[in-house]
């Protein structure tokens, strides 16, 4: 098959999940005889604002376009990061140039909604996973400007809206306090509802485009449950290349306990609870390291490294090749998912298990799913600094507890790479076998030619 993977970034530059994920989806179709190409957006804050620049190259053998515009000066914006007619009309063009057997669209973000409508117009079968909540919320995250969880989209689109404006600067702020918020409740802001209404109404449309949906995880499932057909929306959880990992040493319990994070390091990440509880712990004559490995956020990083400027066991080692991640794994006796949002179905969760390592996070979202506290991990209330750091003084208190969790992940069975892509190609087959019946339905309100007056 000729199959094109849609995503928002892509290596070496950004190196997140959907990326890595993308990524090894890639090689993988390579190596089993599919020809693949990835479109990825590489900048969105320089050149032009009314043309997308596009560069070919390759990335490890793989063949990528890599697109850019000036999403901050676009004539509007604030529809244009959900409905960009930029993209759409050059996925149009790609399309009708390339004809692929299949796009595989990972997620929403940058991508938006214009390319899907482009992709099935052109009558190519369309497969989405769902990395994050962005056809669900603008955040992505599902996680409010003053740091709440949403259990669910708000019924009135006003909400998000509001929500919306007070996470830009310089308002971001203002609604931890109570007397703002009740103040900004009563306000009408009614061409921001109005967006966020069609943002939902375009969002829809979308969804309702795509011949598979796929969900990582029982949790994100549920959330759609309302918004794609049963027969569309599969549950297809990530395989991991076991093999990578098999050649890791027990660790056994030392008298050094290292505490791990690794992956992305942003605020959403909660990488700042993790550091807040790790320096609270009693060392009970035990040597404690905590060993944070990923790029990110510079700020955020900057903040942090502040926080633990006075703590020589704290250690930043910033980005890495994800070759190295065998190696990293082999220096650590648990890795800590502290993420304040609902993760969906976190690798470093998975390769953590497949290099037999306990995993304590937080219980919510798809995380929830994947730890068994007290067998195989811990798990804490999300965004509760307090409840980590008990959690790691247990581990600290009590050794028989790590040996107990080491035996747990070692009788975990992990899915492998191999059970998962062939789901996914299965996945494939069934999506173009919906597409070839099902005849094109699109209204001219989501056409890629409508216009933005």
């Amino acid at each position: 098959m000729r199959i094109v993977l849609p995503v928002h970034h892509f290596p070496p530059r950004y190196v997140a999940g959907a990326e890595l994920y993308t990524y090894r989806l890639a090689k993988w179709l390579q190596a089993h005889g599919h020809e693949v190409e990835v479109i990825a957006i590489e900048d969105i804050e320089s050149g032009s604002a009314t043309k997308v620049a596009a560069v070919h190259d390759h990335y490890h053998g793989v063949p990528v376009w890599r697109l850019s515009f000036n999403l901050l000066k676009a004539p509007r914006r604030q529809l244009w990061e959900f409905d960009n007619p930029l993209l759409g009309e050059w996925f149009a063009h790609y399309f009708q140039r390339q004809r692929p057997d299949l796009a595989h669209f990972q997620a929403g973000y940058l991508i938006g909604v214009a390319p899907i409508f482009a992709a099935h117009q052109a009558r190519v079968p369309i497969v989405l996973t769902l990395h994050d909540y962005w056809y669900l919320c603008p955040q992505h995250t599902l996680q409010r400007s003053d740091d709440r969880l949403c259990a669910a989209p708000p019924q009135d689109p006003l909400e998000c809206a509001r929500c919306r404006l007070w996470n830009r600067h310089p308002y971001h702020h203002l609604e931890r306090w109570p007397k703002v918020r009740a103040l900004a409740a009563k306000f009408p802001w009614p061409a921001d509802g109005e967006l966020m209404a069609l943002r939902r109404q375009r969002a829809q449309a979308a969804l309702d485009c795509v011949a598979q949906v796929i969900a990582l995880s029982h949790f994100m499932a549920g959330l759609f449950a309302e918004h794609v057909d049963a027969e569309r929306l599969v549950l297809c959880r990530p395989g991991i290349d076991i093999k990578r990992f098999q050649k890791r040493p027990e660790r056994g319990v030392g008298p050094v306990l290292r505490f791990g994070y690794v992956g992305q390091v942003a605020a959403h990440k909660g990488v700042h609870l993790l550091i807040e509880a790790f320096q609270s712990l009693q060392e009970r004559g035990r040597q404690l390291e905590l060993h944070i490995w990923g790029g990110g956020n510079p700020a955020y990083i900057a903040s942090l490294k502040q926080k633990a400027a006075r703590d020589p066991r704290i250690v930043f080692h910033g980005r890495f090749a994800h070759e190295r991640l065998p190696e990293i794994l082999s220096t650590l006796d648990y890795v800590v998912v502290p993420s304040v949002w609902y993760e969906n179905s976190p690798l470093a969760i998975l390769e953590a298990y497949a290099a037999h390592i306990p995993v304590i996070s937080a219980d919510q979202g798809g995380m929830a799913e994947l730890v068994n506290h007290g067998q195989d991990g811990l798990q804490f209330r999300i965004g509760d600094a307090g409840d980590l750091a008990r959690a790691l003084q247990r581990i600290v208190d009590e050794p028989e507890l790590t040996v107990r969790l080491q035996q747990g992940v070692r009788m975990r069975s992990v899915r492998t790479e191999e059970e998962e892509m062939y789901q996914l190609l299965s996945i494939y087959e069934t999506a173009r076998a919906i597409a070839v019946k099902e005849p094109c339905k699109l209204d001219d309100s989501c056409s890629v030619k409508r216009s933005d007056n």
